[in-house]
């Protein structure tokens, strides 16, 4: 991307399947999956009822007590996501280096419960009612500004809210300043939480397993009829490696590509030659240095939506043509649903696992093979290998697509 190299030195994970991040990798490396009946709210009118929903989740472990009632569980998911990755880099923040700090979060749906509820109240009770504390969290950037409210992070706060591209697009944002120079580390992050309000808007959109067929995910299987939904938040310490060494930091892996393409085919629909994931793919590998055979394992966008995981497909046959035989891809989306906006962040957040423990996570529930998805999947159980470079996808429909190249560290 240019001379300076950016590192990744923490990570902290909120997931569904494990929190921490050892946990998570343990998950993933176990196919053990996060997906389970929803306890949240009451799906007695949904006709689906599971979701990869964060059951054991315990903020005051993570935050402290003091001040957590001002934070909807957007912001507790990212803030205790942040302090884990925070204490993990051994990343101190002080008076002197707080300007050279910054956040950068995607998310696109946390605000929603909030938003809902505000109005909700203004329309029952009548606007001089409403629940003044709910009006805070209306707003897109709520959650990325708790954690530099909290932190005493000043360097810059920034909310990208691209849909299912946002956290890979905020890393993207957060490299670019950090190549500018004009900041040394940033808290990227990505969260979504889980509500009975996009709950609602998913299913009426019809994209859920369970409303034709059975309620499971199951990427690039044939039996595959629509996303679970999940929740979560993951935080990325990056920071230069000139500023990682010299506060003698570990570092986990390092930054090498990352790519975006905008299709502007249609809202809410797939463009059919998925040219603009084609474009993030190779933007990212152009970018990266690396050639097409370096990558040794792509983390998959797949999300158990008939279009979603076949458009991948095909998109990686077009990049890597021949090579694409002989590349595992996987989803982790078949352990922790799709969690939309955080999904992007969270796939980083396995990719340092597999680089870091030599292994490729499984796609699990992987049984019926589908003739518009022949490739290797790593069906069912974890697979040992060493990996040096990870090609991440994140994509929906809507038009954004985003790629990210994570590698091994040297």
């Amino acid at each position: 991307m240019s001379k300076k190299r950016i590192v990744i030195t923490g990570l902290g994970v909120i997931a569904s399947n494990g929190i921490g991040k050892e946990a998570f990798w343990g998950a993933l490396k176990e196919g053990r999956s996060g997906i389970k009946p929803v306890k949240r709210f009451d799906t007695v009118k949904f006709k689906c009822k599971t979701a990869g929903e964060i059951d054991d989740f315990r903020p005051a472990d993570f935050l402290g007590s003091k001040g957590l009632r001002d934070l909807d569980r957007s912001s507790r998911l990212l803030c205790s996501a942040a302090r884990l990755a925070i204490d993990d880099a051994r990343l101190q923040i002080n008076d002197d280096n707080t300007d050279d700090i910054g956040v950068c979060t995607g998310t696109t749906l946390s605000s929603l419960w909030n938003f809902a509820e505000f109005d909700k109240e203004a329309i029952q009770d009548g606007p001089l009612f409403t629940n003044v504390a709910l009006f805070p969290g209306t707003v897109m950037n709520a959650a990325s500004s708790h954690v530099s409210i909290r932190f005493n992070i000043q360097g810059f706060n920034t909310t990208v809210s691209t849909g299912y591209s946002s956290s890979i697009d905020a890393m993207k944002y957060a490299i670019d300043f950090m190549m500018k120079g004009r900041i040394r580390a940033v808290l990227v992050g990505g969260v979504e939480s889980l509500s009975t309000v996009n709950y609602a808007g998913f299913y009426r959109l019809g994209v859920f397993a369970g409303i034709t067929g059975e309620e499971l995910s199951c990427p690039f299987d044939k039996r595959r009829n629509g996303i679970i939904l999940g929740e979560g938040a993951a935080v990325a310490v990056i920071e230069d490696e000139e500023h990682a060494q010299a506060r003698g930091a570990s570092i986990y892996a390092e930054v090498k590509g990352a790519g975006n393409c905008y299709d502007a085919f249609k809202m809410g629909k797939y463009e059919p030659e998925a040219r603009g994931l084609k474009e993030s793919m190779k933007k990212a590998i152009v970018t990266s240095g690396l050639s097409f055979n370096d990558i040794d394992y792509i983390s998959a966008s797949a999300n158990s939506l008939y279009d979603q995981d076949r458009l991948e497909t095909t998109a990686i046959k077009a990049v890597f043509r021949k090579h694409s035989y002989n590349m595992p891809v996987s989803s982790i989306k078949s352990m922790t649903g799709e969690t939309f906006s955080a999904g992007g962040i969270l796939q980083i957040a396995a990719a340092v696992g597999s680089m870091y423990n030599n292994f490729i996570p499984p796609t699990i529930n992987y049984e019926m093979r589908d003739a518009d998805c022949d490739l290797d999947y790593v069906a069912k159980k974890a697979r040992t290998a060493r990996i040096n470079n990870v090609l991440i996808n994140s994509f929906g429909p809507g038009g954004t697509n985003a790629s990210f190249i994570l590698s091994k560290y040297h």
